[in-house]
């Protein structure tokens, strides 16, 4: 029976490890978009384990994804429920820390505009709240998801 534990408790530490991929036995919800100002979704500059960081106005980390060179998103399906877009309502605007120019939208296939930032789509990570950064530098879906600084580069 003991062996039977100690298995068990080293499979959850290895699965909490790994972090993203892995899938909870209750999964967790997406991350529920930025509640849109009267002038629409904010995008505002956060301290991380990782530095400063771009973030939604809830200060939930937004990330960028290497397979994506330019404004048009190349994540849907799967990718979309691990990785949500972060959707543009309104006109986006620039909080603290965030660079104006950088902020813009891009159309997806369905027609929703979503969030850019130095001309790259950003996302959500699922497992993600606001302030909790889980998934930099993972790769996943043929690419790999970084958190992004205020310059609109990837940190490394």
């Amino acid at each position: 029976m003991r062996a039977g534990r100690a298995l068990a408790a080293a499979a959850a530490v290895g699965a909490l490890a790994a972090g993203c991929g892995v899938q909870p036995t209750a999964p967790p919800r997406p991350a529920a978009a930025a509640p849109a100002a009267a002038t629409g979704t904010r995008v505002t500059i956060v301290r991380s384990q990782f530095g400063r960081i771009v973030a939604d106005g809830r200060g939930q980390a937004l990330y960028r994804f290497s397979r994506e060179t330019g404004g048009a998103s190349r994540c849907y399906g799967a990718c979309a429920k691990a990785w949500p877009p972060v959707p543009a309502a309104g006109r986006p605007t620039a909080g603290r820390g965030a660079r104006a120019g950088l902020i813009g939208t891009t159309r997806r296939r369905d027609g929703t505009r979503q969030l850019t930032y130095a001309g790259r789509p950003v996302y959500y990570y699922v497992g993600d709240s606001p302030g909790r950064v889980l998934c930099h530098d993972v790769t996943e879906f043929g690419g790999v998801w970084r958190v992004i600084r205020s310059d609109g580069a990837a940190v490394r």
